[in-house]
């Protein structure tokens, strides 16, 4: 199943700083927002950009969006303090070796659900004025 816009799956994701180190894989799976989904019309293929959601306090507010608790109970993470990286994004041809399943659900998903669009919005507008400001980074990731 294709994630849609705004959904949070389950992923391996590649910080930026380990991709340039020579890093291929991810340290470990997290949850990851999808911002945004492009589909070749050539091949049917569908390209996902996604943002990590990290524990991590950001040094520079600009630099993430804090992810509401209500929002992360309501998908089923946990209740510790999260923020969205909006400086970097991966990009990857869906499905791709990197997704995960969800611990614990059934039927096996790697989707953990969707953020209501004022918070889609509002990392959108954040990912934008760092990519303006050239303060972001893109990793693609292959197979």
């Amino acid at each position: 199943m294709t994630p849609e816009r705004g959904s949070v799956i389950r992923y391996s994701y590649l910080w930026a700083d380990e991709n340039a180190r020579g890093q291929e894989e991810g340290r470990k799976d997290r949850p990851a927002l999808v911002l945004a989904l492009s589909i070749k019309e050539a091949d049917g293929t569908t390209e996902v950009l996604v943002l990590a959601v990290t524990h991590s306090p950001p040094a520079n507010e600009a630099d993430a969006v804090a992810f509401p608790h209500d929002i992360k109970r309501q998908l089923g993470l946990d209740d510790a303090p999260s923020w969205i990286v909006t400086t970097e994004a991966n990009a990857f041809i869906w499905p791709g070796p990197d997704i995960r399943p969800v611990p614990g659900r059934a039927p096996t998903t790697v989707i953990y659900g969707r953020v209501p669009n004022g918070l889609l919005k509002q990392v959108a507008r954040s990912y934008l004025a760092n990519r303006d400001k050239q303060r972001n980074r893109l990793v693609p990731r292959t197979e």
